[in-house]
């Protein structure tokens, strides 16, 4: 993980004054900022920059965020947060239909969207470390099996176990991560929750229908234990491998 190497954040507002206090308060907690005024400028600076994440206004006169947003992701995987005065439900669907990673409401508190920014800067770390070295996709526990790759989950009796996107996004999550406390967001960052519009419910939605199907007693679950004031520990014992080893 390159700590040594300063996010790059690019602001993207026609509001002259939001666009200076947000590089204002988002340098002053130790992240880099440039900024634009328009689509034009944006997609000019991304030539010459590699930015963290694009902090993107919906409400701009000319190419709106929305249009401008899946204009980036025809081009760029860069991580994006929209900015809106409308808090709709449709628009944050829409926008994270469009591609982007976050939506905020304006007006908003800075200190949450710079813990947002941090986490969508964890998040895209842990995607490129990944990148970087393939994980591996097959998995054992308990006598399960888990094939990232083929989405499968095979349970100690050989059957094939249907499993939600969400279901499976969480428990290769936890998988993956093993005998480690995880919290809601480390969880949510590494399912990228992007459409769980109640964030924190949601993954403990998730964990008590999984709880339900891959756990012996899901009253008294062993698997994935709850930590007071943590999150979720999965505690078996994870190794690599095949699925029949004869």
């Amino acid at each position: 993980m390159s700590s040594s190497r300063i996010p790059h954040i690019l602001v993207v507002d026609d509001d002259r004054q939001i666009r200076t206090m947000l590089a204002r308060y988002l340098g002053d907690h130790g992240l880099r900022v440039t900024m634009a005024e328009d689509g034009r400028q944006m997609m000019a600076l991304q030539e010459g920059h590699r930015f963290d994440v694009i902090i993107l206004d919906v409400m701009m006169p000319g190419d709106d965020g929305f249009t401008l947003c899946q204009r980036l992701r025809a081009r760029s995987t860069v991580p994006i947060i929209l900015l809106t005065a409308r808090d709709t439900e449709t628009d944050r669907v829409v926008g994270l239909e469009l591609g982007a990673d976050d939506y905020i409401a304006k007006p908003f508190n800075p200190r949450e969207l710079l813990a947002r920014v941090r986490a969508t800067v964890r998040r895209a770390g842990m995607v490129s470390e990944q990148a970087a070295s393939p994980p591996p996709s097959l998995f054992r526990f308990a006598d399960w099996a888990l094939d990232v790759a083929k989405r499968t989950l095979i349970s100690p009796r050989g059957t094939r176990l249907d499993l939600t996107t969400g279901e499976f996004d969480l428990l290769a999550a936890l998988v993956q991560h093993p005998q480690i406390v995880l919290s809601r967001d480390q969880l949510l960052d590494l399912v990228h929750g992007r459409s769980s519009l109640n964030i924190d419910r949601s993954i403990d939605v998730q964990v008590s229908r999984l709880r339900r199907k891959i756990e012996e007693d899901p009253q008294d679950p062993v698997l994935i234990r709850t930590v007071r004031n943590g999150g979720y520990l999965f505690t078996a014992d994870v190794s690599h491998g095949h699925f029949h080893g004869g």
